[in-house]
């Protein structure tokens, strides 16, 4: 049984590379597990699940989607064959306020949920349920869903936000995952921090207006989005803590974000 509130994570994912890779932010995240109390479940809300409406997985073998092309034939050859929950789905539904025709019987786990959790729960035990991006709210309603989320901290179910602060892929450095980032992701990437860090959550809502070279650092909103979700459920007594940091590929933040 799990003893007090679960903290919430943001995480990056970067590449799928980084499924096979051995590398600083892998052993970071592989890491993560030992400083917190073991899930009862676990809700993902992925940058590479955007939908109309809020949705919900309610399967209970979820299959692995490798939803990436072009990439060595050694990635597609592994799964992650965590079970679903439709109970925990029913959960989800239930302090959302969504309806039962937002569950879905077919989805299974993207990338963006099974490439972090193979090197967290490499054993695949414990339960995975992932929730959408609905692509109509806006960045205000998407904190707001997080904050409807928080009971679900205090039944020991973690929830993970994944994506990315920083993810322009048009400039992307292909040859060299160590290329110096840009000095524009590199100043998006600390306003973020400083938002984390100084109680200014609410700022990263209105991120377009606010931060430094936005356009360019969240040229489309799904990756930096599951951020907003994350943030929602801070409450006002808890840390927020960066649990690794770094860049891949001169134009990916791997800023890991812990709340609680």
């Amino acid at each position: 049984m799990t003893i007090g509130r679960m903290p919430a994570l943001f995480l990056a994912h970067g590449s799928p590379m980084n499924i096979i890779e051995r590398n600083a932010f892998t052993e970071a995240l592989a890491q993560m597990p030992h400083d917190l109390p073991h899930p009862e479940g676990i809700v993902v809300i992925s940058a590479h699940w955007q939908s109309r409406g809020t949705r919900v997985t309610c399967t209970e073998h979820p299959r692995t989607i490798h939803d990436f092309v072009g990439f060595p034939e050694e990635l597609y050859r592994i799964g992650y064959p965590a079970p679903g929950s439709p109970r925990l789905a029913r959960r989800v539904q239930e302090v959302l306020g969504l309806d039962d025709d937002s569950g879905d019987q077919q989805r299974g786990l993207d990338h963006g949920a099974w490439s972090v959790l193979h090197h967290m729960y490499p054993l695949a035990f414990t339960p995975v349920v992932q929730l959408s991006l609905d692509v109509s709210l806006t960045p205000a309603q998407r904190m707001q869903m997080g904050r409807r989320l928080l009971p679900l901290r205090d039944e020991g179910i973690l929830i993970i936000g994944s994506g990315n602060i920083v993810h322009n892929l048009g400039l992307v450095d292909f040859e060299d995952e160590g290329a110096r980032p840009y000095a524009w992701a590199e100043a998006f990437d600390g306003w973020v921090d400083s938002c984390l860090t100084s109680d200014r959550l609410d700022d990263l809502a209105r991120y377009e207006d606010l931060a430094p070279s936005a356009e360019l650092a969240v040229p489309t909103d799904e990756h930096y989005t599951p951020l907003l979700y994350v943030a929602g459920l801070c409450q006002p007594d808890e840390l927020v803590a960066t649990v690794f940091a770094g860049f891949q590929n001169a134009s990916l933040s791997m800023r890991c974000v812990r709340v609680g």
